[in-house]
């Protein structure tokens, strides 16, 4: 189902929502406990005086098996706080879960930055726990999920919001997921680039359609576009590293404050090894993560 062209809003109450045709619209909506009628867009990210300004609820979460970091951020002051996790890990959907019900949030996105190599996504194994969460995706990924978004679209939990940005390079299908450019929006924002740029670092370009080209042109215009202080927060750090700014890559990232030559030497000499997941964790990620028919049948 691709977002950009529908205007979806959810009901808490049951497990039934409904799509209506929005051409225009590059954004699609969280449940509301209230009604099931979409805010126009110039609306969507406002609050009426009488209800509390939207307030992020944030956590790091790490699997360290793939070094692999999952994101949970709901809408802590809405009635229902409304929850998405972002990378989810197989391995780690039972921790990730019972973390939601301990805070008392409402899950329903398990949303991806891209096909992994590295381990098995838990989106489909969330859903077969929570069935009401939706799994989205890139749409230029090509994988298997409920919902598909591209650059430009907006994924609303609650009263927040995450804008896509399309960050190929990596793979075709990446995306960097960045909370919203509004009053009401946290401050300073927060960027999730999963393997587009790590800390002090970047993605390898060698595999799954990568492109050291595409990498390098993406950083430059999608996240060293953003406000200085724009916390960012990769898939992974194998240092112990665990967020950096957009001010501190443009200075400090070894590869990346090169220009594109010499970024794409750079890529083409890395001499990496063949990635030891990639034969289990992509044909797994094209499908939600699940492998099993039957098993992928029910989600």
């Amino acid at each position: 189902m691709l977002l950009r062209s529908i205007r979806l809003s959810f009901i808490y109450s049951s497990t039934e929502f409904s799509l209506h045709s929005r051409p225009k619209s590059t954004s699609f909506l969280s449940p509301s406990i209230s009604a099931s009628i979409a805010k126009p867009r110039s609306q969507m990210a406002s609050f009426s005086s009488s209800s509390q300004p939207p307030k992020l609820l944030f956590r790091q979460l790490f699997e360290k098996e793939s070094s692999t970091y999952t994101y949970l951020l709901a809408d802590h002051s809405h009635p229902d706080k409304p929850a998405l996790l972002v990378d989810p890990v197989d391995r780690t959907v039972d921790r990730d879960i019972s973390l939601v019900k301990e805070l008392g949030l409402k899950l329903i996105y398990a949303i991806n930055t891209h096909v992994h190599a590295d381990h098995v996504t838990g989106t489909g194994l969330i859903k077969t726990k929570l069935p009401d969460v939706k799994s989205v995706i890139a749409k230029s990924s090509n994988a298997k999920a409920d919902l598909f978004v591209e650059h430009g679209d907006k994924i609303y939990f609650g009263n927040l919001f995450l804008e896509v940005r399309a960050t190929p390079g990596h793979t075709v299908g990446c995306l960097t997921y960045v909370t919203g450019d509004a009053p009401d929006q946290p401050n300073p924002r927060r960027a999730f680039t999963g393997d587009t740029l790590l800390i002090r670092g970047c993605g390898r370009t060698d595999f799954q359609g990568g492109s050291a080209e595409q990498l390098y042109k993406s950083v430059q215009s999608q996240i060293f576009t953003l406000p200085k202080d724009t916390l960012l927060y990769p898939a992974h750090d194998y240092k112990g590293f665990t967020f950096t700014t957009v001010e501190e890559e443009m200075l400090y990232n070894p590869r990346l404050t090169k220009d594109e030559e010499t970024f794409k030497n750079i890529m083409a000499n890395l001499k990496l090894g063949y990635p030891k997941m990639i034969d289990v964790a992509v044909p797994a990620n094209m499908v939600c993560g699940l492998q099993d028919n039957a098993e992928l049948a029910s989600v």
